[in-house]
């Protein structure tokens, strides 16, 4: 049920936010310690600001009020994916090429399951990531997660 309704929100709010030339990265729609809460993730280049995400919220909230899909309250937040961005869609991977990233497989690989190198791109349905001078290649199907993972410099 509660993939259902994930799904069916992505299906209506995805349209309508590129209509403001903004990226929905990703969503969830989970239960926590205060009650359900539907988090948004939203993108665009040079980065979103609070009147973005203010104006997007807004938005969903009357497109969520107008198809009645939730039957209880929640919590909508909307907000920048941060600098570790999850990467969700096929063509993150090949956005990314030469970035930072880690990877967390469903099942492993070689015995392992973490994965943290640079992003090589995407050739069909594998993403192809560079770990410690070796070349692995991922089923999209079997990324249960995947983040940015940056330099971060000090001065």
């Amino acid at each position: 049920m509660e993939k259902e309704i994930k799904d069916k929100i992505r299906e209506i709010i995805e349209i309508p936010i590129l209509r403001k030339n903004i990226e929905l990265v990703d969503l969830e729609w989970r239960r926590e310690r205060g009650g359900w809460v539907l988090r948004i993730f939203i993108d665009k280049p040079g980065g979103v600001t609070v009147g973005d995400c203010a104006k997007i919220s807004e938005m969903i909230s009357k497109i969520l009020d107008k198809e009645d899909l939730i039957h209880h309250s929640y919590v909508l937040e909307v907000s920048s994916p941060g600098i570790e961005r999850p990467l969700v869609k096929k063509e993150d991977y090949e956005r990314f090429k030469g970035e930072k990233a880690k990877i967390i497989l469903k099942t492993p690989i070689s015995g392992r399951k973490n994965f943290t190198g640079i992003i090589l791109g995407i050739k069909g349905d594998l993403v192809q990531m560079e770990v410690e001078g070796k070349v692995w290649e991922f089923s999209l199907d079997n990324i249960k997660k995947a983040n940015l993972q940056p330099k971060i410099k000090f001065k």
